[in-house]
């Protein structure tokens, strides 16, 4: 699994993802231990706010973390496959860790929780089809998950 972190400064996790030009990419293969393996820091009018179509860098990833992300940019996130979510974390790696243990929320929070009217949230799958909370008790007991 591929996970860009929108992050202008490569330091931390920035928003206005569909502005952003330089993302954290990070690979989730083994949960407990993601690894930083690229950063993006693409030309100018390959903002997804200026970007006029075609194939995108960004099409690759599987998720995207981000502090702030609009509706237009979840929306044609979701067209191209790829799932965008709002995080309060400010370190990436952690943001990504904290993904993985299913404490992330979704930008679109249709797409995760219906509400406490709906009285259920919908068990979402990453890493290779362990749910978050499987993941998260990965990392926590010793000897699992690594």
């Amino acid at each position: 699994m591929r996970i860009a972190v929108s992050s202008q400064n490569f330091k931390t996790v920035t928003g206005h993802a569909g502005k952003a030009r330089r993302f954290i990419v990070f690979d989730a293969s083994l949960p407990c231990d993601p690894a930083e393996v690229d950063r993006l820091d693409l030309p100018k009018g390959m903002a997804f706010h200026d970007f006029t179509g075609g194939a995108h860098p960004l099409d690759e990833m599987d998720v995207i973390l981000s502090a702030g992300a609009g509706e237009g940019f979840v929306r044609k996130l979701a067209q191209r496959g790829v799932k965008v979510l709002v995080t309060g974390e400010t370190d990436p790696r952690l943001a990504v860790l904290g993904f993985l243990q299913g404490s992330v929320k979704a930008a679109a929070p249709h797409e995760h929780d219906h509400g406490p009217e709906h009285g259920h949230r919908h068990a979402h799958r990453c890493c290779h089809g362990h749910s978050h909370s499987e993941v998260h008790s990965l990392c926590q007991e010793p000897g699992k998950g690594k």
